[in-house]
């Protein structure tokens, strides 16, 4: 691996989606190569098949089956597979799922031996991808398994708004059994983890929503936030956690009071998603926190409408692919603090301390 500059790994997505098409418009900006070396997971033909459709790109790659033969001056394709395979453009089909979790898990297998520093993953489509051998609802939860760890948080990022999960992908009628003190806890304590090894804030401010409107209204409307919420405030605050809670969702978006936190804990997937999609205008990403590797991705899905057409938007995308590069250059820089405090001691600091010192 690349100690200045970091190795992405990208996942191609659903065959029959934009994500090809994403990879081929980002990546064809040889400007991306001063930051990163991408090494895309997929096939020659799966790539020459959407390189036709997109116009006046000039797309170039280099392609490879070894990791030590990987072109820092390049873009890289890592063959997955050989055989031919039905592309159809916007069409739901068996083949779409089979080629993007066979990209998925090889994308996966090289982030765990650190063959890349970080992972961007273009969208999959939640029906197509499951199967006997691949029982997982969306990249989130194979992540946790692959990477054997107890829980992750989905943190949707745009700048410094960033809105986490408690709950995902889970039937609106089936949310508040996934809902206790000890999962809102561990959501929390990953939450301030992350705003400091991941995004260099020593001293994060995380807000908390409550589940019902208006909060609850003190136990009038529902009593999560008095018997589940608040104990699990209470316990991350004597944990020396700075976290604020619970807000009555729609007035805490609608005042913006967002901006004075560095993260705002959600319930589940709508509450914190629409408000967030709807402030973020385009850019957002999507971050996979917890776990001891880097994975990105952008807020949309497999948009199979516009599949082929050449209309793919690729703003968050190309943000996806700068925030995995910027993470991964925070965790190397709050390591290497760990390890020599002085180094982030700013000169000033430096001095007065020396001249503690002498005084002493």
């Amino acid at each position: 691996m690349s100690q200045t500059k970091p190795v992405i790994g990208v996942s191609c997505g659903d065959l029959n989606g934009i994500g090809i098409e994403l990879i081929i418009k980002t990546f064809a900006d040889n400007r991306v190569l001063d930051h990163c070396t991408p090494v895309i997971f997929a096939s020659n033909k799966a790539i020459n098949f959407y390189r036709k459709s997109v116009a006046d790109i000039n797309f170039n790659y280099s392609s490879t089956k070894e990791f030590d033969r990987i072109n820092p001056k390049q873009v890289n394709l890592f063959n997955c597979w050989e055989e031919e395979v039905a592309i159809t453009p916007g069409q739901l089909s068996d083949v779409g799922g089979k080629y993007a979790v066979l990209s998925l898990q090889t994308a996966v297998a090289a982030l765990k031996q650190q063959q890349v520093d970080g992972l961007v993953t273009a969208p999959v489509h939640k029906k197509n991808i499951q199967t006997a051998d691949f029982n997982f609802t969306g990249h989130t939860p194979y992540l946790k398994s692959m990477f054997n760890v107890n829980d992750v948080v989905m943190m949707l990022c745009a700048g410094n708004f960033r809105v986490a999960l408690v709950t995902e992908h889970v039937p609106v009628g089936e949310i508040t059994k996934h809902i206790s003190k000890e999962k809102i806890v561990s959501k929390i304590n990953i939450i301030n983890q992350t705003l400091q090894k991941d995004f260099g804030i020593d001293k994060p401010r995380i807000a908390v929503l409550g589940l019902n409107p208006h909060a609850g209204d003190e136990g009038l409307i529902g009593n999560e936030e008095e018997t589940i919420i608040k104990p699990a405030i209470k316990e991350a605050k004597n944990n020396n956690i700075l976290v604020v809670g619970p807000y009555s969702a729609d007035a805490f978006f609608a005042r913006r009071s967002f901006e004075k936190f560095d993260a705002v804990l959600a319930m589940y997937h709508d509450q914190g998603l629409i408000p967030f999609k709807t402030l973020a205008t385009g850019e957002g990403v999507n971050y996979t926190a917890g776990l001891p590797a880097v994975r990105t991705s952008p807020d949309h899905g497999v948009a199979f409408d516009i599949a082929g057409k050449d209309k793919a938007d690729t703003s968050s995308f190309v943000t996806a692919v700068f925030e995995c590069i910027d993470i991964i250059n925070r965790r190397r820089e709050y390591e290497e603090n760990r390890k020599n405090p002085l180094k982030k001691m700013t000169p000033a600091i430096l001095a007065n301390a020396k001249d503690e010192i002498i005084e002493e």
